[in-house]
């Protein structure tokens, strides 16, 4: 049988603990009334259930087997014999629902984020920049669309005449989106012929992604009235010029951190106030995350996963037709990629991520 680290099955009983008393607390008359505390108690159910299955497989095997040890020491030789030939299977058993488990308890609370923001950025390349921004932003919202998930623009900003971006924000909700955007932050890099090149030549330009877990309420506190100066101004579109008469975007500054957003997206007022501290929100609780992980980097595999991922994470080469990712072996098909199909690729990464994990318990 493999050994399982004491802290590493620790924490799997804390976790079969925890899902009786959600389950308890799911039958509280009190709780039920409250749909915003079952659907949180709900979603972390779900984020840890595959690790309470594995473990309470792997307890009833443990049972068995000393069963099967009882008998084997007892003074029924028929019985003695049989059980000797059934224990291996058992012990396997064993094996096979702890590592399930374990598993499952490194990505348990990546899988509980359900809501996350995600920024697109032009980088380097000029107008051929823009347009990868542009082009990356599509690829997300073809894999959110396959994924089921909510694909909600909160701010973009325009950049050329040929469709380009500058920068765009989306808040993306579903299950498991949290656990397989988080890899995508980071640079961006396309070699491709841009549609302004008349030679034929091949550049490189770049678009910087962000994917913020956007939190509940209650996970940051904020101090809207006394932390928070809030400006209502006209929108303004490229150049700077109002495109409306009427004040409807709103900039708030956050004056202890001095984060600055401005949203006006939305023709409301009160949309873009709403998306604005949202947005704020989820960058504190990033802070905050970050903060806490530079605090605790030993304790890493209880967090969230994360880091810093500012460097080049993948490279999209149109001339071969293949993706190819700074932190796989492989390559994968550019088509499929740009067309929203990123299931191979995102779940590859996430059975390197979790590798990781698990060799650091």
């Amino acid at each position: 049988m493999r050994e399982i680290p004491l802290r590493a099955l620790k924490k799997l009983f804390q976790l079969d603990d925890e899902d009786r008393e959600i389950g308890t607390q799911l039958e509280d008359p009190s709780v039920v009334v409250d749909h915003r505390r079952v659907r949180t108690l709900s979603m972390r159910r779900a984020a840890i259930a595959a690790a309470v299955e594995g473990v309470r497989a792997a307890r009833a095997a443990e049972r068995e087997a000393a069963e099967l040890r009882d008998a084997i020491a007892g003074s029924d030789r028929e019985l003695a014999d049989f059980a000797k030939g059934e224990l291996p299977a058992v012990l396997e058993r064993i094996d096979d629902a702890y590592a399930a488990a374990l598993s499952s308890l490194v990505t348990s609370d990546d899988r509980a984020i359900g809501s996350v923001i995600l920024e697109v950025r032009a980088g380097t390349g000029g107008d051929e920049a823009a347009l990868w921004a542009a082009d990356l932003l599509s690829m997300y919202q073809k894999y959110s669309v396959k994924r089921g998930w909510t694909f909600e623009p909160l701010e973009a900003s325009a950049e050329g005449n040929a469709g380009g971006l500058r920068n765009a924000v989306v808040g993306i909700k579903g299950e498991g989106v949290w656990a397989e955007l988080a890899s995508e932050a980071g640079v961006h890099s396309v070699k491709r012929v841009p549609a302004t090149e008349t030679q034929g030549r091949i550049h490189t330009s770049t678009a910087t992604v962000a994917v913020l877990p956007e939190p509940e309420a209650v996970d940051v506190k904020i101090d809207w009235a006394n932390d928070v100066e809030e400006f209502v101004t006209t929108s303004q579109g490229p150049g700077g010029q109002n495109v409306n008469k009427v004040a409807t975007a709103v900039q708030l500054h956050h004056k202890p951190s001095g984060i600055l957003i401005r949203m006006q997206e939305s023709k409301s007022q009160l949309q873009n106030r709403e998306k604005a501290r949202r947005l704020l929100t989820a960058k504190l609780h990033d802070i905050q995350r970050n903060k806490l992980h530079d605090e605790r980097s030993n304790a890493r595999r209880s967090q969230i996963g994360g880091g810093d991922r500012s460097e080049k994470v993948r490279t999209y080469r149109w001339k071969e037709g293949i993706v190819a990712d700074e932190r796989l072996p492989g390559e994968y098909v550019l088509r499929d990629a740009m067309a929203g199909d990123l299931s191979k690729l995102v779940a590859d990464l996430q059975a390197k991520e979790t590798q990781r994990r698990l060799q650091e318990l």
